[in-house]
């Protein structure tokens, strides 16, 4: 059982569990956010626009299979919002992983710039020199 323990702490304490916790918990609070701006500003704004329409409360009602029972509500405005709010969720998700990835790309080194062409050493020079004296006196 101490080893279950001990193994569990190391797999508890590792860098990307603590990583994941921190974005579950950051993602659950960012969730309501959207949630809130899709319930309170854009789907009033967007019914006022499309004619006053309160997609909240749109629904198809069926009237109850017997006596006594309540009515089939089909509430699909309220999926309706909950689609937006997930599309909402998606794009700022993909904005914030494309940020990062361009953040964190790699920018390749600059090509290394053509050394110019080497000029003869002092000891190739010096070698020419000796030859030409050589010859000279020959």
């Amino acid at each position: 059982m101490k080893k279950f323990l001990q193994e569990f702490k190391e797999f508890a304490m590792r860098g990307n569990v603590l990583d994941m916790a921190v974005g579950v918990v950051v993602g659950g609070a960012f969730s309501k956010i959207v949630t809130s701006l899709v319930n309170d500003l854009v789907m009033p704004l967007l019914g006022l626009v499309i004619g006053k329409i309160n997609f909240a409360t749109l629904a198809v009602t069926f009237p109850p299979a017997r006596e006594g029972a309540d009515p089939v509500v089909l509430a699909y405005g309220s999926f309706l919002q909950t689609v937006f709010e997930f599309l909402l969720i998606a794009l700022c998700v993909f904005c914030a992983v494309r940020l990062i990835n361009r953040m964190t790309r790699k920018k390749e080194p600059p090509a290394p710039a053509p050394e110019p062409p080497k000029g003869p050493t002092s000891e190739e020079l010096l070698a020419e020199i000796r030859d030409l004296l050589r010859a000279k006196a020959e």
